[in-house]
């Protein structure tokens, strides 16, 4: 295993980190502890989670990925031995039974950090995160920035006041952003300095063959100030392993059960999938080792979030590790991503 330091923290995490947002839905508890075995086994010492999981949310099974988490820690005594990072969910449509007049003010963040120890069972959390943005903005792949009206909109400051109060109670030990924007980074960043209040470490956000967005403003802020990637869809919801190609809908599989998520499914995504997949097969590799390796090797990626329903799937994906892409072929596969340039941002 390969492990990073993450800058302006003593946390040292795992290249691979273990996601978890099939638990409770696609994967049963029994099957999230033997992957929690396995991983651990394998090296992994970084897993991450949410309060709204798992995915797709719903009401009636928001928690249980946490309260997995919670009965394998309880069971095995590892909270030691690893970095245990969960997120709070801003206001949206979607998850507005998590609490009345959902908002990361401090009584939603209090009242969201309590519920995530209890169901953890533990009584601090690693890196705590801002699962998406108060305000209106551009997140979970929306397009062409518009002013909207924000007289209900947490101020950031507000937010990043009632963490702190949390980090200084010893329940948090390092805050990070999920789904943000340059701007939003670098707002956070400043907010901190300003008021003396803790800075942001790092940026859960999508990255992938498909989506490079993140290279277009962020890449240049985890470069200079040390807010580095938690790169999270790393194979475009299994799109990259090339198994959904030609037609295909294999069964139990995440896009054929759940077709709404369909921002990796395109013309131009599925185009620039079968490009990709084509190259990996002519250098005799598997699609998804070298999809997972290319964010693997990127400079600005701390850790790389795979999930995945089977120990199959989780012994490819750590396999990705060992794979060091050539020069040859890095090169072929900056020709595609300039010939289908963020297809699925």
């Amino acid at each position: 295993m390969q492990y990073h330091p993450i800058p302006h923290s003593d946390l040292k995490v795992s290249k691979i980190c273990l996601g978890t947002m099939t638990w409770g839905e696609q994967n049963s508890e029994a099957e999230a502890h033997q992957q929690l075995d396995y991983a651990l086994a394998a090296g992994v010492n970084f897993i991450d989670t949410a309060e709204m999981y798992p995915v797709p949310p719903q009401q009636s099974t928001q928690g249980r990925t946490e309260s997995y988490i919670g009965s394998w820690l309880a069971k095995t005594g590892k909270r030691a031995d690893i970095v245990l990072a969960t997120k709070v969910a801003g206001p949206a449509d979607m998850v507005r039974y998590l609490r009345p007049q959902q908002q990361l003010d401090k009584r939603n963040i209090q009242l969201a950090l309590e519920a995530s120890l209890k169901r953890l069972q533990t009584d601090y959390i690693d890196l705590y995160q801002v699962h998406w943005p108060s305000r209106q903005t551009n997140f979970f792949g929306k397009l062409n920035y518009q002013a909207t009206d924000e007289a209900e909109v947490t101020p950031i400051l507000e937010t990043l006041e009632a963490l702190a109060e949390q980090v200084k109670a010893g329940k948090i030990r390092y805050l990070g952003l999920s789904n943000e924007t340059p701007w939003g980074v670098m707002e956070y960043l400043r907010l901190a300095r300003e008021y003396h209040l803790p800075r942001v470490i790092s940026i859960q956000n999508p990255y992938n063959l498909l989506n490079r967005s993140f290279e277009v403003g962020l890449a240049e802020i985890a470069h200079r100030e040390g807010v580095e990637l938690l790169a999270y869809s790393p194979l475009a919801f299994g799109a990259l392993s090339g198994k959904y190609l030609k037609g295909q809908w294999p069964q139990g599989a995440r896009m054929t059960l759940y077709k709404r998520f369909a921002r990796y499914f395109t013309e131009q995504g599925i185009a620039a999938t079968e490009a990709y997949v084509a190259l990996a097969q002519q250098h005799g590799l598997s699609p998804a080792q070298m999809a997972l390796a290319y964010v693997n090797q990127r400079p600005f990626v701390a850790a790389n979030i795979i999930g995945a329903t089977s120990l199959e799937q989780l012994q490819e994906n750590l396999g990705s590790l060992t794979l060091e892409l050539s020069a040859e072929l890095l090169e072929q596969l900056e020709a595609l991503g300039r010939q289908y340039s963020n297809p699925c941002p």
